[in-house]
C-alpha cells in the first residue's frame, strides 16, 4: 500500500506510490541551483534562490564583482555628503554604470531571459525596470544602490538556503563510496554498488557499513546517530541486522549482505528525506499562488501610480510620478515571502531529521500542529514488541524444574511466548529433550520430556485434558503458559511484552499539549487496560480487528479530532490511510513502513511524537511571523511611496531589510534542540 503523501499544484493529497528515485539523482536536484538563478528553473513562484557558492572558492570571491559595485558605491557617497563632492555627467554616468553593472549583470540577464519566455511578472524584470527608471530620471547612485543591495540580499538568502538544507544534503554523505568484499579468499575494495547479495563484506572500526546485512562475527559495536539520532553505541551481535549508515566502532565486522545499495534502508531514507524537500505545505503553495497574482497587480499599480495623476493633477511632472512608481515597484518585491517560508520548512524537515524523525514533506509538518487526538497501537509502539518472562508461580513444584521441562517442550515451537521461555530458560534446559511433541491448534504443546508427560499452553488446553486448576488464575490479565506434569497442575508462567522506557513520560508530555490518546489494540482486552493504566492512556480498546480500528478512528473523526496514528504501519495500513497523519515507529525494520507512513520515527521512542508536534508548530510559527513581517512593512512603505514620502533609499532598506530580518528568524529553526 502507498499512502497519501504529497501534494498537487492546488495543495490536495494525490497518491504516491514507493519512491524509487536513486541518490545521485536527488543529489542532483538538491544542487539544482547551483548557478544561483539557472535559467532552467521554473519555480511557481519565480523566485530562483539557489547556491552560488558551490565551487571551492571563498564566498567573497565568489562575488568579488558585487563587493567592487559596493565599494564604489561607498566612494561615491563619502565623496558626496562628507566632502560635497559630486562628479558632473557624462563621468558620474559612466562610474555608476559601471558599479550598476558589477552589481546587477546577472539580474538583467535573468530578466531578459525571462522576459524572453514570456515571464515578465518577476522580481528579475521589476528590479531591472525600477533600476534602469532611476537612471533614465538620473538618480545613478539610488539606481546602484536599490541593485547593490538587492544582489547582496540575495547573496545572505542562498546562503540561509544553503545552511537550512546542510542537515539533509549531509545525509548523502552517509553512505560510502566503496567497500572491502572478500571473494575467493582475498579481500578487494570496490564500488558498494558492484556488490551482489549474498556476498561477505569487512568493516574495519571507524568504517561506515555501506550496505544493509547480518553481522557475521560473534559481536560489534556500531554508532547508529545517522540512522535513529541517538549517538549512544548499540552492540549487535552474531545472526542481528546491520543497516547501511552506521559506523563500526572497534573490532572489524564481517556482515553478509542482505540487501543491494540501491535497495538498503538508508537508500529508501534517503530518497524521502530528498523528497520531503518538493513537498509542499498548503502556507508555501499559498504563496506561491499570491506571487503569481501579487507580481503582476503591483506592476499595474505601479504603472497606475504613474499614469493616473496626469488626469487629475494641475502640476503633474512625469519624472517625478516615475520616480514614486519606481519606489512602488522596489518595495513590492515579494523577496521575503518566498524566500523565508520555504526555508522555514527546510528548516523543519532538518531539525526533525537530525533528531531522528523524518517527515515525507513540509504538508505533515503543518498536519502536526493541528493533531488534537493521537491513535496507538500497543505492542511495537508504546511496549517492545519482545515477549519477556515476567513471572513464574508455582504449586508443590520446583521453580527451576518447571522452567526447564516448559523449555524443553517449547524448544520445538517457533511462536514468540514459546521463544521467550527458552531465552529464559538459557544453559539450564542443558541436553534435556521433548519426544513425541505434539502441538494442538490455539491451545499448546504435549509431549514427553525424562519419561513424563508434560503439558504446556493455555487454560484451553488444560480443559482439553480435564487438568484442574486454581480458579484464580482465569483472572490473570496478562499471557500465561500453564504448565501440567503426569497429569497434574504444577504452575504457570507470565509472559508479558515490556513497557518501553518512555512511554508513560510520553504520553503525560501528550496530555500537556492538550492532546487526547487513545490506544487500539488485538490484544485481549484485560492486557490492554493494563498498560493504559500503566502509561496514562486517555481511552484503550482491545480485541479488535482492522476493520474495528478503522470504526474507532472513524468514530473519532466524526467527532471533530484532528488524528495522528501511530503503529507499525503495515498491518494497521487501513488506519494509516484513514488518519490526518500516520506514523511508523522504528522505520529501519520495515521498507513498507517507509513507504506508508507520512512520518518515521527512527529510533522507537515515543517521546519523539512530542518532539514532532513541537517542531512542527515551532516551524509554523516562524513561518507565520515572517509573512506578518513582510507585508505590514510592505503595506506601511507602499503607502509612503505612493505618498511622495518615502524614496528609493528607503524602499531598498526596507525591502532588503525585512527579507534578512525574515531569514534570520527562518534560521533559528537549525539552531533549536530537542
Amino acid at each position: 500500500m502507498s499512502k497519501e503523501c504529497c501534494n498537487n499544484e492546488d495543495g490536495q493529497k494525490v497518491k504516491s506510490g514507493p519512491t524509487t528515485g536513486k541518490n545521485k539523482l536527488a543529489e542532483k536536484d538538491l544542487h539544482s541551483h547551483k548557478n544561483g538563478h539557472d535559467e532552467g528553473n521554473k519555480e511557481d513562484d519565480g523566485h530562483d534562490h539557489g547556491s552560488k557558492e558551490t565551487s571551492d572558492k571563498p564566498a567573497w570571491l565568489q562575488h568579488w564583482n558585487l563587493l567592487v559595485s559596493l565599494l564604489i558605491l561607498a566612494v561615491l557617497l563619502v565623496l558626496e555628503y562628507a566632502f560635497d563632492v559630486k562628479f558632473k555627467n557624462p563621468l558620474s554616468f559612466i562610474i555608476n554604470a559601471i558599479a550598476y553593472l558589477l552589481a546587477g549583470w546577472s539580474v538583467l540577464g535573468m530578466a531578459f531571459r525571462k522576459a524572453k519566455r514570456g515571464d515578465i511578472f518577476n522580481e528579475f524584470v521589476l528590479m531591472s525596470v525600477a533600476t534602469l527608471g532611476a537612471f533614465y530620471i538620473g538618480e545613478y547612485t539610488e539606481g546602484v544602490a536599490v541593485m547593490v543591495f538587492y544582489s547582496i540580499g540575495e547573496w545572505f538568502q542562498d546562503s540561509a538556503v544553503n545552511k537550512a538544507k546542510a542537515s539533509i544534503k549531509a545525509l548523502l554523505d552517509i553512505r560510502p563510496d566503496e567497500v572491502t568484499v572478500i571473494r575467493n579468499g582475498t579481500t578487494e575494495v570496490l564500488d558498494p554498488s558492484e556488490i551482489q547479495l549474498g556476498e561477505n563484506i569487512q568493516i574495519k572500526p571507524g568504517e561506515k557499513v555501506a550496505l544493509d546485512g547480518e553481522l557475521l562475527s560473534e559481536s560489534s559495536s556500531f554508532n547508529t546517530a545517522a540512522l535513529t539520532g541517538e549517538s549512544k553505541p548499540d552492540t549487535k551481535y552474531k545472526g542481528e541486522q546491520i543497516f547501511a549508515g552506521m559506523i563500526n566502532l572497534n573490532t572489524v565486522a564481517e556482515v553478509k549482505v542482505t540487501a543491494l545499495f540501491k535497495d538498503s534502508k538508508l537508500s529508501k531514507i534517503l530518497e524521502m528525506v530528498q523528497d520531503a524537500t518538493a513537498r509542499k505545505s498548503q502556507t508555501q503553495l499559498f504563496i506561491s499562488r499570491f506571487a503569481k497574482v501579487y507580481t503582476p497587480i503591483v506592476f499595474f499599480l505601479a504603472l497606475a501610480l504613474v499614469v493616473v495623476p496626469y488626469f487629475f493633477v494641475d502640476s503633474y511632472v512625469f519624472n517625478e510620478w516615475l520616480y514614486r512608481g519606481l519606489v512602488f515597484l522596489v518595495i513590492s518585491c515579494p523577496c521575503a515571502l518566498v524566500v523565508s517560508i520555504p526555508l522555514g520548512y527546510f528548516g523543519g524537515i532538518g531539525l526533525a531529521s537530525k533528531n531522528g524523525i523524518l517527515f515525507k514533506g513540509g504538508n505533515f509538518l503543518d498536519v502536526m500542529t493541528k493533531v488534537t487526538a493521537i491513535v496507538m497501537d500497543k505492542t511495537g509502539t508504546l511496549t517492545k514488541g519482545v515477549f519477556k518472562v515476567q513471572e513464574i508461580v508455582v504449586q508443590d513444584f520446583d521453580e527451576k524444574e518447571l522452567v526447564r521441562l516448559a523449555a524443553a517442550l517449547e524448544k520445538n515451537s517457533t511462536h514468540p511466548v514459546g521463544e521467550a521461555i527458552v531465552k529464559y530458560a538459557g544453559n539450564t534446559i542443558g541436553n534435556t529433550t521433548a519426544t513425541g511433541v505434539e502441538e494442538i491448534a490455539g491451545h499448546g504443546l504435549k509431549g514427553t520430556v525424562e519419561g513424563k508427560e508434560v503439558l504446556a499452553g493455555n487454560l484451553k488446553l488444560m480443559k482439553k485434558f480435564q487438568i484442574a486448576y486454581p480458579v484464580e488464575v482465569e483472572k490473570i490479565a496478562y499471557t500465561i503458559v500453564v504448565v501440567s506434569v503426569n497429569n497434574k497442575y504444577v504452575g504457570y508462567i507470565t509472559i508479558a511484552d515490556e513497557i518501553k522506557e518512555d512511554a508513560a513520560q510520553a504520553i503525560k508530555d501528550i496530555h500537556d499539549l492538550n492532546i487526547k490518546t487513545v490506544m487500539l489494540s488485538g490484544d485481549k482486552q484485560a492486557v490492554v487496560d493494563e498498560v493504559a493504566k500503566h502509561v496514562g492512556i486517555d481511552a484503550a480498546y482491545g480485541d479488535l480487528l482492522p476493520e474495528a480500528k478503522v470504526e474507532k478512528v472513524q468514530e473519532l473523526k466524526n467527532q471533530g479530532f484532528h488524528i495522528a496514528f501511530v503503529g507499525d504501519g503495515v498491518n494497521d495500513a487501513p488506519v494509516v490511510a484513514l488518519a490526518d497523519a500516520g506514523i511508523a515507529m522504528g522505520g529501519l525494520g520495515s521498507d513498507a513502513t517507509i513507504e506508508t507512513a507520512d512520518v518515521v520515527i527512527q529510533n522507537d521512542q515515543p517521546s519523539k511524537l512530542v518532539s514532532a508536534i513541537k517542531i512542527g508548530k515551532i516551524t509554523r510559527s516562524i513561518v507565520w511571523q515572517n509573512i506578518i513581517l513582510a507585508m505590514v512593512v510592505k503595506v506601511i512603505v507602499l503607502s509612503l511611496g505612493a505618498g511622495g514620502i518615502a524614496t528609493l533609499w528607503e524602499a531598498v532598506i526596507a525591502d532588503v531589510g525585512v527579507a534578512l530580518l525574515a531569514i534570520l528568524n527562518a534560521v533559528r529553526i537549525q539552531r533549536m534542540n530537542f
